[in-house]
């Protein structure tokens, strides 16, 4: 029997990530949110370019994601637009997770948000940083795809 992967929205993407890092896994993980949280991710009001997680005490946190309070947020609740968020893992996962990080040098990045069956998730890969060459190796492959597509075009 075969899992059948239900259709995401996406809310927001760290494209930045894709650029900074080799993403040799990737993790689909919860989050523990506020209500005005969630109202603010409907609205498509986040931000993750500067976001990471960490392990801490046997748990996943998620740092610098930037969620944008709504002005009509609830009166009786003051927002705190980049605090932290708790992550959501099967205690398997942690656990290889916690091994690769601090053994092997491995970096937890946040990938993007998306929705997963009208709850919100976050995807986060399991990376390695990339030199300054393997940037320029990649631009360039990149150039000469772009270029090879051109002149099949003519």
């Amino acid at each position: 029997m075969s899992k059948k992967k239900t259709p995401t929205n996406q809310i927001v993407a760290n494209k930045k990530v894709l650029h900074d890092y080799f993403i040799e896994q990737r993790f689909e993980v919860g989050m523990v949110l506020q209500g005005w949280e969630v109202k603010s991710l409907r609205a498509g009001r986040a931000q993750l370019t500067e976001s990471y997680v960490i392990i801490k005490r046997g748990e996943a946190w998620l740092l610098g994601a930037h969620i944008n309070p709504l002005l009509s947020a609830s009166t009786h609740v003051t927002p705190n637009p980049t605090r932290t968020r708790k992550l959501l893992l099967h205690q398997k996962e942690l656990a290889t997770l916690i091994g690769l990080v601090q053994r092997q040098g491995y970096t937890l990045v946040a990938l993007n948000l998306h929705w997963t069956r009208g709850r919100a998730k976050c995807e986060v890969g399991l990376a390695k940083g990339k030199k300054q060459h393997d940037k320029r190796a990649v631009s360039k492959a990149r150039d000469w795809e772009r270029e090879k597509q051109r002149r099949l075009r003519q």
